[in-house]
């Protein structure tokens, strides 16, 4: 157990430094103003003696508290658990601690959990939950707070943001589908207020473009969330429309295993008459049955990045805005296969 009676100047006894030497080398942010060797000696010293840093002590210095507000839609869904894993790493390794708030894509609840988290004093908040219209990023750009968005973009680009370049993700799914063959293609679009919807949607439009191949509006569907129930819910409706089509580019992956359960109900069956794509590539949609074709985008990088972003945003609040696209990469598996009978072209 570390000993909270020693002190940074036992630590620099033992190391045989000034205490103001011995801060900068356990500082991680300043260690580079300490000679390698030296700061080798503070931090082995600092682990014999089994040194803790005093956080609060820390936070009246320099009026930091080091934590990061997270603000995250959906817990429960896959995606987010590895992007929350890459910010935390990231911002421990700078001595930071990411403090998570689950909102359930609710206003209020979003709200109650921000002004918590505005209470603790964090020093930025990472969100995940950004749409077009969004009062509270207002309220934080008001109140100068740093802010950066992970897994969203504005369109403006007023904020730090890191995510994966949603056109392209979304056009590889069409020309994948366009190379087996597949003419009517249809897309369960996710909720256009927010950026992974509409980008996803957009890169569809430029993908069937690019073929030379009309979008359909009768072939598209728009879901009220990122959600299976609402995935069998929009697949169900354009099934019911009875146009005909032979694939589906889905929004994500929770709305494409919703179009795997609405197949099934309506008696068909996947690839063999409807091919599926999804988004994110999950954990474990490898194992399902088939196993899902899907534009896999990086989780932890995305995560890592937007800490980064975070903290130089934290250290130059007044710096440029700065955003990262990170590229997607189509994974393809066996929900996906040739039309049963080729379409003409």
């Amino acid at each position: 157990m570390p000993n909270p009676r020693v002190t940074l100047r036992d630590v620099a006894r033992c190391a045989g430094v000034h205490p103001g030497t011995a801060s900068r080398a356990l500082n991680s942010e300043r260690r580079h103003l300490v000679k390698v060797e030296t700061a080798e000696r503070v931090l082995q010293a600092a682990r014999e003696l089994q040194f803790r840093p005093d956080p609060a002590a820390r936070s009246l210095k320099t009026r930091r508290s080091y934590t990061v507000g997270v603000l995250i839609p959906d817990l429960n869904n896959p995606l987010f658990p590895p992007i929350v894993r890459g910010i935390e790493d990231t911002l421990t390794q700078q001595g930071y601690v990411a403090l998570i708030g689950n909102t359930d894509n609710d206003e209020d609840r979003e709200r109650r959990v921000f002004e918590g988290m505005r209470s603790r004093h964090v020093d930025g908040f990472i969100v995940a939950t950004a749409r077009q219209r969004h009062p509270l990023l207002d309220q934080a750009a008001a109140d100068e707070l740093p802010v950066v968005l992970v897994n969203r973009i504005l369109a403006d680009g007023a904020l730090p943001s890191a995510s994966v370049d949603d056109r392209i993700g979304a056009n590889l799914a069409v020309a994948h589908l366009v190379q087996l063959g597949h003419r009517r293609i249809a897309h369960v679009a996710g909720p256009q207020d927010v950026s992974t919807g509409r980008g996803r949607r957009q890169g569809f439009e430029a993908g069937m473009a690019a073929a030379g191949i009309p979008v359909e509006p009768k072939l598209v569907t728009f879901a009220r969330g990122f959600t299976r129930e609402e995935g069998q819910r929009c697949l169900a409706e354009l099934l019911a429309q009875g146009e005909g089509f032979t694939a589906v580019v889905a929004g994500n992956d929770l709305l494409a295993l919703g179009c795997y359960t609405a197949l099934e109900r309506a008696g068909l069956s996947c690839p063999e008459d409807v091919s599926v794509v999804g988004f994110n590539d999950m954990p474990f949609i490898d194992q399902l049955r088939p196993p899902l074709t899907s534009v896999r985008i990086p989780h932890y990088q995305i995560g890592s990045a937007a800490a980064r972003l975070m903290l130089d945003r934290i250290a130059n609040p007044r710096g440029p805005v700065d955003s990262r696209l990170l590229p997607p990469e189509l994974v393809v598996r066996g929900s996906t296969a040739p039309p049963q009978v080729r379409e003409s072209h």
